[in-house]
């Protein structure tokens, strides 16, 4: 009975052979997955560092966040900045124009050319009176007037500019400007207020007269 048994686990039944043929099958199998886990750990390895390395990249491709421009909005004397719409009004010229010639059909003799360095006619569109001078750089003015005084603001591309402000009697006048581009003009009598806000944007005037107490 005892021979049996150690003749099964390698013992002198066989002369051994059996446990040496097992240890030589454990050795086999571990030097087979060595190499096998190597070569995971460093695909896993490669796979970090590759989206370590595309992160920069996919935060640079994210498109920038959209302006507000209500908090472009300049403030004066501690009081709220008005809110600006939404929607721009777009600039419509003043006047319609024919889409074709006269009814009776005869053409119309062209005009002779502007003089070297003379301004063309002014034209008025969306209450600023529109000038072009020669190099065709164009310069809107438009004078507002509220309950507390009156002020004219002239506007080129990217520029406001304040030309004057009145206030009327028991009003006093504060002006803010924050950047070229962006006007606030505030008559102010004791906790009554008139704003008139005038920023240049998308390439073009654009204002807004708000009334805050009363």
């Amino acid at each position: 009975m005892d021979q049996w048994a150690v003749g099964t686990f390698g013992g002198p039944a066989d002369g051994g052979k059996s446990g040496h043929r097992w240890s030589n099958g454990a050795v086999r199998a571990s030097q087979v997955w060595v190499p096998v886990l190597g070569w995971c750990a460093s695909t896993l390895a490669s796979i970090a560092v590759g989206m370590v390395a595309l992160q920069p990249v996919l935060r640079a491709a994210a498109p920038p966040p959209a302006p507000d421009l209500a908090a472009r909005a300049p403030q004066i004397a501690g009081q709220p900045a008005p809110s600006l719409p939404s929607a721009l009004p777009s600039a419509t010229p003043s006047g319609s124009r024919s889409a074709g010639p006269s009814a009776t059909g005869s053409p119309r003799a062209a005009s002779p050319p502007a003089a070297g360095g003379a301004e063309k006619t002014p034209t008025v569109v969306d209450g600023w009176t529109v000038t072009t001078s020669a190099d065709g750089t164009k310069t809107y003015m438009r004078s507002f007037r509220v309950a507390g005084g009156q002020a004219v603001i002239r506007m080129t591309p990217g520029k406001v500019t304040l030309v004057s402000a009145t206030p009327n009697p028991g009003y006093s006048v504060d002006t803010v400007q924050n950047e070229p581009g962006n006007l606030a003009v505030q008559f102010t009598e004791a906790n009554h207020y008139f704003i008139i806000h005038a920023l240049w944007h998308n390439n073009a005037p654009f204002s807004e007269v708000s009334e805050v107490g009363n």
